[in-house]
């Protein structure tokens, strides 16, 4: 039977899993595990970062076959960030061993009841089954893969990264992935590296469908049920996609759409951003 917290992670996204992307101090036990033969080295730092935003990966385990040259740059940062390599031999050319060992693992830690979820680095969509099994048992489900991931996959997670925006500054961009066009207002200045390349136009369409559908009846919504609706109709959506570190620091920045006002609540220092469409 699965503990009581487990049930707060039923939905498909809550407002409390998105609130820490913006700032909340991290809560969620992740098990961070890793396909090294679907992943890149280059952006272990970056996604270490990134699900520290969401909770402490107390389980952090890669498979792969580490005797192939494929796996080298893997070898070089495995013991400077703790991560267990499980090394799995290919038994037979043109099948992937490592898929097999992976998905046995996650079932085995799922059945602990140890964690509040699964942070799952790959592009494959062979994975998209064990993501939705994960979420049936009421856990949450973090991907993080590249651009050419399937929408299977990544529609299978409560929240899906693209790993091109976790690349180091020196190397990171996201122009060989996604197509830019010009956006129809100038974004804030970008406050890291992540969003040095030039951002594909705002899904404006979505983003007030959205919109509409997290407002109350005084038409206003609250700037973390909008993002939590974003996520739940497209779990890939990511503001720095669109060159801001921030939901906040995007709706403040198209004034064009949106209406943004700041509240300050009963029993709150902090105030609190609201929104409407414009």
């Amino acid at each position: 039977m699965l503990k009581p917290k487990h049930f707060a992670y039923a939905n498909m996204v809550t407002p409390k899993l998105v609130a820490k992307i913006e700032a909340e101090e991290p809560a969620l036990r992740l098990a961070l595990l890793i396909d090294a033969d679907n992943a890149q080295a280059a952006v272990i730092e970056g996604i270490l970062a990134e699900v520290a935003r969401f909770g402490e990966a107390t389980v952090k385990r890669i498979y792969g076959d580490f005797t192939s040259p494929h796996s080298a740059s893997w070898k070089k940062v495995l013991q400077k960030y703790a991560i267990k390599p499980v090394q799995q031999f290919a038994y037979t050319t043109g099948k992937n061993a490592t898929d097999s060992t992976l998905i046995i693992d996650a079932m085995d830690l799922l059945y602990t009841r140890r964690f509040d979820g699964f942070c799952l680095v790959t592009s494959d969509s062979d994975f998209t089954g064990l993501a939705t099994r994960i979420r049936e048992e009421g856990l949450v489900v973090l991907g993080f893969g590249e651009q050419k991931t399937p929408d299977a996959f990544r529609n299978a997670c409560n929240k899906f990264v693209l790993t091109e925006l976790l690349r180091p500054a020196e190397t990171g961009s996201l122009s060989a992935a996604v197509k830019p066009e010009p956006t129809a207002a100038p974004a804030l200045p970008p406050a890291t590296a992540l969003t040095q390349a030039a951002a594909p136009s705002l899904p404006q369409d979505f983003m007030l469908s959205a919109l509409d559908q997290s407002s109350g009846e005084n038409g206003w919504a609250h700037l973390g049920t909008f993002g939590s609706y974003l996520t739940k109709l497209k779990p890939d959506f990511d503001p720095r996609v669109y060159g801001f570190r921030k939901l906040s620091d995007l709706v403040r920045s198209r004034q064009d759409i949106f209406v943004t006002e700041e509240r300050a609540l009963p029993g709150q220092a902090q105030k609190q951003l609201y929104l409407k469409p414009r």
